[in-house]
């Protein structure tokens, strides 16, 4: 690959260029069970799976789902919470050949319906309790075939496994349902375990799909990113050669991150896998009691998370006297870092956190501060090797700009994606010339360092000037009685648009709208100062804790008829 400024700024024995491996995801887990045969693989709970028992039960779902009809390029939906399930599912189905639709557990029936029929998927792995609630009744109007019920007891040990139904159905909604076998639905566990491993013998393309990764994209159409075996396998090894001192067969990465995301697919499920780490798996990110247990319990050394996870750890109720000092490293993405999040979770751990960018388009990783050198906070760092990017201008795409001017992020590398599902416009639009247009708004610095300032469907125009969003929120969020703040534009009759922001206050922080508007005009232009503040208890936000802006525009638009 041609010199790039970054480059320079690599750790000294990060290379610029990966040797990779020609292998498919089931190879590596087929290959980690033979050098990792006793170690484990994942924890979840009080159960602990090692390489050898995971490879094995990957083996007979393979060969169940191979029974069912499941051959090569056949759509294989998984809708599952981060559960020993999830993994085996995952890596059975392409094991067996299929393309995996990774599904929201919280998506409704329409929304289940449009995704998993844009597929074409003729198997769903599901968990009892989301079968009951919203898949039973609509089976008519959905395409899959077969169902496989996965429950969240079945992998734990005596008495749990007895006792947890009753504590489960208690939750709002249940956690666990009753649900009958049929000829076209069958149980996860039982299914495995009467089933002998004997799984079809299929060759992976690597240019072939292996993944749909649905993504809302800018006009909020869900759309199908087509990952190969390819993207998946080069990204994860992008990642690990940024890491050259994993402690191989002997890490414990968090899988918080919701496996369904990208995000998690690939640095928490995926990654762990490959360097033989042990994948301690958190359902429910938004649980921060499990979620530090997990880190404090499982002594998890690495850490990819979202800022709001990272937050949520620092102000967990007696954390200071929580020994969570075995975490190293820190994956953050999704949303910008604030820095007094930053700094007090590295005071807490002794970690590093590496702020980076990715998108679902790119499998993910294509930014990453590095580990040992120069870090930039606020920055998502430098492109990982074999990662070309730049900054173009907004209207054609055409016109690279200079250092530090704003533009569109455009990204080219192994990772990014076929094109999307069905889609032959949307992909024209968004991959030209081997380059994916990402939509972001950045600048880079001398150094090769990508800052970003937003996404061009969030850019607030106020009377001809541009605003970003992220840059006011970075502001406000900077006032220590400001636990969270998310800005958007709002119609205005005089400026077509203007700035609204919303706030969560620190608890008896007593701050005013006045007080914050007087702080926001010392630290921004006149024109970006919020010109309207609502206070709420909390903002909404995605299954990875993302702030939902288009869902605060909705409310707004709705509100103003």
């Amino acid at each position: 690959m041609q010199e790039r400024p970054w480059h320079k700024h690599y750790d000294a024995s990060v290379p610029t260029e990966v040797d990779f491996e020609d292998l498919a995801l089931p190879d590596v887990l087929q290959r980690q069970r033979e050098r990792f045969a006793d170690r484990p693989a994942i924890h979840f709970l009080k159960t602990t799976l090692s390489y050898a028992e995971l490879a094995e039960d990957v083996d007979r779902l393979a060969t169940a789902l191979a029974g069912l009809g499941v051959r090569s390029g056949t759509r294989v939906a998984i809708q599952l919470p981060n559960l020993p399930q999830t993994v085996i599912a995952f890596y059975a189905a392409l094991r067996a050949g299929a393309q995996v639709v990774m599904t929201n557990p919280l998506y409704t029936p329409p929304e289940i319906e449009h995704q998993w029929t844009d597929a074409g998927v003729e198997v769903a792995i599901v968990t009892d309790y989301l079968f009951d609630q919203k898949l039973r009744a609509a089976r008519s109007s959905l395409p899959a075939k077969h169902y496989i019920v996965a429950s969240i007891p079945e992998y734990l040990g005596f008495p749990l496994n007895w006792l947890a139904p009753f504590k489960l159905k208690k939750k709002d909604p249940p956690l666990w349902a009753k649900v009958p076998a049929e000829p076209d639905v069958h149980h996860f566990r039982k299914l495995i375990r009467s089933t002998r491993p004997a799984p079809p013998r299929v060759t992976h393309d690597l240019e072939e799909v292996a993944v749909l990764q649905y993504t809302g994209g800018t006009t909020g159409v869900s759309k199908g990113a087509m990952l190969t075996h390819r993207n998946l396998s080069y990204n994860v090894q992008q990642v690990h050669s940024w890491f050259p001192d994993m402690d191989e067969g002997n890490e414990v990465v968090l899988a918080a991150l919701p496996l369904f995301h990208v995000f998690g697919l690939t640095v928490s499920m995926n990654w762990s896998l490959y360097c033989g780490g042990a994948l301690a798996l958190v359902p429910d990110p938004r649980d921060v009691k499990a979620l530090v247990e997990c880190v404090s319990g499982r002594r998890v050394t690495i850490f990819p998370g979202v800022p709001a996870m990272f937050n949520a750890l620092n102000n967990y109720p007696g954390i200071d006297s929580v020994d969570v000092s075995s975490v190293k490293s820190c994956f953050s993405g999704s949303a910008p870092m604030p820095v007094d999040v930053l700094e007090r979770f590295e005071s807490l751990t002794g970690a590093r956190i590496l702020e980076g960018f990715g998108m679902s388009e790119s499998s993910p990783v294509t930014h990453v501060n590095p580990l040992g050198g120069v870090r930039k906070v606020g920055t998502v760092g430098v492109p990982v090797p074999d990662t070309d990017a730049k900054i173009v201008d907004v209207e054609e795409g055409t016109r690279e700009l200079s250092t530090g001017e704003e533009g569109e992020l455009i990204i080219q590398g192994p990772q990014i994606m076929k094109g999307y599902w069905n889609k032959p416009d949307e992909t024209a639009e968004t991959l030209r010339e081997g380059w994916l247009f990402t939509g972001d708004l950045a600048s880079v610095d001398e150094d090769g360092y990508f800052k970003i300032v937003g996404r061009k469907k969030d850019m607030i125009n106020a009377g001809g000037y541009k605003i970003f969003p992220d840059e006011v929120d970075n502001v406000l969020m900077a006032h220590e009685g400001i636990l969270e703040a998310a800005t958007i534009g709002v119609p205005d009759p005089k400026r077509g648009e203007t700035v609204k922001s919303f706030i969560v206050l620190q608890a008896n922080s007593g701050l005013g709208t006045e007080e914050i508007v007087e702080y926001c005009r010392e630290r921004l232009a006149p024109y970006k100062v919020p010109r309207e503040i609502e206070f709420l208890d909390e903002l909404p936000k995605s299954t990875v804790l993302k702030v939902l802006r288009r869902e605060l525009r909705d409310r707004e638009l709705a509100k103003r008829g």
